[in-house]
């Protein structure tokens, strides 16, 4: 009798144990709202509030180059790229997973459709000079910025700001530079690196220098200058919204 009473009362139990709550597993958790204010606090200073690019790429794409997975992209958060990308070792594996459920959402925004149009803007860049300071597939001076996979790392409005003010998206560790010889000869070039005791450049034209500073007459770093120009009136209207088109076609070689 007394076996039987045991074994109802276990029966009688069991259903209470079975409804006992089973927490969520965390990584099933992620909130993407929580890491959207996450990612604009910490993250928009170079991917931009919508995450259209800046310093840092376009990150409104279903794949992503060097995060083509989750697991992928919460490295890439937790471990950043140097010396671009910081790392993110002060956040928490919740807030790793909520930036990361943010990123591939943006992924999911349909592209923009821009009022321009690509082939009229590939023409005008390619009649302008612009390859006299940048590459473009393989084909041009390494001067500024490459420009074959422009449109992954700028998103639209960037690449309008530019060309209308190009001083004001400097990009990050750009920096043109006046020296003078001890012979007198002046030299304008763009900062390739540079130490307590030498400074390289590259010109104009792709060739690079190296001097050691204590031979030099003058050093002066032209902070926040560019040799680009404003085409805000070269251009009309139309023809720059064509190059901004242009431009944002521009995903890396196939």
């Amino acid at each position: 009798m007394a076996k039987w009473t045991l074994l109802t009362a276990v029966a009688l139990l069991s259903p209470a144990i079975c409804q006992v709550p089973v927490q969520p597993n965390a990584a099933t958790a992620a909130d993407p709202a929580a890491g959207k204010t996450i990612f604009q606090s910490h993250c928009a200073l170079c991917h931009g509030l919508d995450g259209g690019g800046g310093r840092g790429p376009d990150l409104r794409r279903p794949k992503l180059d060097r995060a083509p997975d989750d697991e992928a992209l919460k490295s890439l958060i937790l471990n950043g790229i140097p010396p671009d990308m910081p790392d993110g070792g002060f956040y928490s594996p919740e807030d790793i997973a909520n930036i990361a459920a943010f990123v591939r959402s943006l992924g999911n925004i349909p592209p923009e459709k821009l009022p321009g149009n690509p082939a009229r803007g590939q023409a005008l860049l390619e009649r302008s000079g612009c390859l006299g300071c940048h590459i473009l597939a393989g084909q041009g001076v390494a001067f500024g910025p490459p420009l074959t996979d422009i449109g992954a790392k700028r998103g639209a409005a960037q690449l309008r700001e530019t060309l209308r003010n190009p001083a004001k998206t400097i990009p990050e560790g750009f920096l043109l530079v006046d020296v003078t010889t001890s012979s007198g000869q002046t030299l304008r070039g763009i900062r390739l690196n540079e130490d307590t005791f030498t400074i390289q450049l590259k010109d104009s034209h792709g060739r690079i220098y190296s001097f050691r500073k204590s031979t030099l007459r003058a050093l002066k770093k032209l902070r926040n200058q560019t040799p680009m120009p404003s085409y805000a009136s070269a251009f009309s209207p139309a023809q720059l919204e064509d190059l901004v088109a242009f431009l944002a076609s521009l995903r890396g070689l196939p």
